[in-house]
């Protein structure tokens, strides 16, 4: 997962994501939150977002024959054959981050899906985030354009994701609490992945789940307890730090490698989602890979120090990597293989970097989606180690 495997301790950073994963797996979540469920009729299924396939999945193991017929709709790659074999599963990828045809056409079957559901039927809306731009009926005089529209200004912005859901509520007939009205008749409910702060159903998929009771599967807080425990097991002294990371992430390195430096021995875990502003064309990586490259160059020189910054969903931008892991090490490496770090920042093109300096983590297809994880680890390589 990291070209640097042979410090221990980013094996224990990568134990560490690893256990939050697991805590907040999208089939094993709604396995669990149904697995007790006294309903005996027939139930329909609709999931949107990049762990729409895991919960779907998660659902189909608990409801097993009574969940009948569902619409899943995931990002390319997001579905797997075990799901498009089913018989009644309507499994479809569109298009993220930005919306594309296929988001359109998403739509139009999610309102053929709910047009067919018979009153006094149950449905379950399995909703995560990456929910907003693969599911789309824009409002009238809304087009495509617009939508990539905003999608563009958000990148370029730095707009935070409550601001940007918000908007795109304004410009859809099936966000801000829309969507379940469309089951008229029916006993509609919610299972949610949140990616977003106080997991707030109004914000999820831009408030696909606004309205309807909503269990809460999986969150930020349930991956970073995941973490804490993974690292006490290790005999690793590990805090939390609150507030959630957001905004720039150059801030965000910096504040996270000026508590590195002030605080304890051991770990330090934040979670979040922050922002880069993109160039007209950005290279490769996202937001956690720049998030890492920045905070390379501040412990640069310290033997002790590394920083994680990884996407739960297991996708970082434009790129196919989590994330990265960086050490003391890493800016002498870039330097090394010819690299100028502040130039590569500037083009957002940190991925080529940290794949040559051997640091990027890549984790496949994770099932789940909860934002962003950063680790900060303040300890002595072992004898004989790499810095």
């Amino acid at each position: 997962m990291t070209g640097q495997a042979a410090d221990s301790r980013r094996a224990l950073l990568l134990d560490c994501l690893n256990a939050a994963l697991a805590a907040v797996d999208g089939r094993r979540r709604v396995r669990a939150a149904l697995a007790n469920d006294p309903v005996s009729g027939p139930v329909s299924l609709l999931a949107v977002g990049k762990a729409a396939a895991s919960m779907a999945l998660g659902a189909r193991d608990a409801l097993r024959a009574r969940l009948s017929r569902a619409l899943v709709v995931a990002p390319d790659g997001g579905i797997p054959h075990a799901l498009s074999a089913l018989p009644g599963f309507d499994c479809r990828e569109a298009g993220h981050p930005a919306p594309d045809e296929r988001s359109l056409a998403a739509g139009d079957a999610a309102l053929a899906f709910a047009a067919a559901t018979p009153a006094g039927s149950r449905v379950l809306l399995c909703v995560s985030g990456g929910a907003s731009a693969l599911l789309e009926v824009p409002a009238a005089g809304v087009t495509l354009a617009h939508l990539r529209e905003l999608h563009t200004l958000s990148e370029t912005s730095g707009m935070d994701i409550e601001e940007l859901n918000a908007r795109r509520g304004r410009l859809s007939r099936i966000k801000a609490g829309r969507l379940p009205r469309l089951f008229a008749g029916c006993a509609v409910e919610g299972l949610m992945i949140s990616d977003v702060p106080r997991d707030d159903p109004a914000l999820v998929g831009s408030g696909l789940l606004a309205g309807v009771k909503v269990t809460l599967v999986g969150s930020l807080d349930d991956a970073l307890d995941a973490v804490l425990r993974a690292a006490r097991q290790a005999g690793i002294t590990a805090v939390r730090r609150e507030p959630r990371l957001a905004g720039e992430a150059a801030v965000a390195a910096r504040h996270v490698c000026h508590e590195l430096a002030l605080g304890p021995v051991g770990l330090q875990a934040w979670g979040g989602e922050t922002v880069v502003r993109l160039p007209a064309t950005p290279g490769r990586g996202g937001r956690c890979q720049h998030l890492a490259l920045e905070a390379a160059k501040y412990i640069a020189g310290h033997a002790e120090y590394l920083v994680l910054a990884a996407g739960t969903d297991g996708r970082d931008g434009s790129s196919e990597d989590a994330g990265a892991i960086v050490d003391g090490g890493t800016i002498p490496r870039a330097s090394l293989a010819g690299f100028n770090v502040d130039v590569s920042l500037a083009a957002a093109d940190s991925g080529v970097v940290l794949e040559a300096t051997g640091d990027l983590v890549c984790t496949g297809d994770t099932g789940t989606n909860v934002g962003d994880i950063v680790l900060a680890l303040r300890l002595a390589p072992a004898s004989g180690q790499p810095m």
